[in-house]
This record gives C-alpha cells, sequence and structure tokens, in this order.
C-alpha cells in the first residue's frame, strides 16, 4: 500500500465510487478509505479478499491445532489415518 495515494477520504468514494472501483480492480490493490482523518474501512479486489479470507481461515486451523497441541488433544499418525479409512469406508457405503 503507497500511503501517499491508496489513502482517500470516504467523501472521494461518494463523489468518485465508479473510479475507485475500478482502480482496485484494475491494480489488484486496497484503497483505506478514513473519515476525518481516522480509517474506517478498506476498499479491496475481489481476488485479494478471496485470498486474504483463505489466509485468515488457514492462521484460524494453526491456531486450533496449537492450543489443541497444548492440552494434549492429539492422536498418533497411525490412528488418524485408521480414522480417515474407517471414514472414508462409511460414506462409500452409503453412496
Amino acid at each position: 500500500m503507497r500511503l501517499s495515494e491508496d489513502v482517500k477520504p470516504v467523501d472521494e468514494l461518494l463523489t468518485s465510487g465508479a473510479k475507485l472501483v475500478r482502480s482496485v480492480a484494475e491494480n489488484r490493490g486496497t484503497i483505506l478509505l478514513t473519515d476525518k482523518g481516522a480509517a474506517k474501512a478498506v476498499l479491496m479486489d475481489v481476488a485479494s479478499y478471496d485470498k486474504w479470507r483463505d489466509t485468515v481461515a488457514m492462521l484460524q486451523l494453526i491456531a486450533q491445532s496449537e492450543a489443541d497441541l497444548e492440552v494434549g488433544r492429539t492422536v498418533s499418525q497411525d490412528e488418524a489415518f485408521t480414522r480417515a479409512e474407517h471414514t472414508i469406508a462409511e460414506v462409500e457405503q452409503a453412496d
């Protein structure tokens, strides 16, 4: 993000919304929208948003895994594979 170019007052969104959306979509970037000098919202292209959501989901899985490790909620690799094979077999039988 280039602060000199990518920070815009929210009023600019109201007056030049289509132009800002086009710019974000074409440059695959983000624009920080401010109101009275304070950051209020971010405008970003869909591809960047999708990537951001995937990243957040992965970080949440990692955090949950670390929490599971801390309290000893783990199984061996052999047990994990046995459970997976059992679940796959049940799904195949249901079909």
